[in-house]
């Protein structure tokens, strides 16, 4: 099998291809996450801690900086952003429930099994 086919048949199978859209999706909705806390969440945090900006904590040990405000900033960043996840996939997970409860439709039955019981129907009246 030549190598290019091999590729051909490797790329184009179901989970690379799921994976790829899965990639795509997540870069967008990260995006759309960032923005939420970066502008919507975070300005709202900052005029509930008084326009506190974590960003500006330094510690100097020695001729270093320890700029440790920004680890505290990015965590908050981080919890923020998990939330806001969490959030959005319970309520996906919510309405793929509700379409699963769902019941679908009992399938008409088939020839053979509504001669099956007309012959039972049949057996039961003699």
């Amino acid at each position: 099998m030549g190598f290019i086919k091999e590729f051909k048949e490797f790329a184009m199978k179901g989970n690379v291809m799921d994976m790829a859209v899965g990639v795509i999706i997540g870069g967008a909705f990260g995006k759309i996450v960032s923005s939420l806390v970066d502008d919507v969440l975070m300005p709202l945090i900052g005029v509930i801690t008084g326009g506190v900006d974590f960003t500006g904590l330094i510690a100097k040990v020695g001729d270093a900086e320890l700029k440790y405000g920004v680890f505290i900033q990015n965590i908050i960043d981080f919890l923020i952003v998990a939330f806001c996840i969490f959030l959005m996939i319970k309520a996906m997970n919510k309405l793929n429930k509700k379409k699963e409860e769902e019941p679908a439709p009992a399938p008409e039955p088939s020839a053979e099994e509504k001669l099956l019981g007309e012959i039972r129907d049949l057996l039961k009246n003699k």
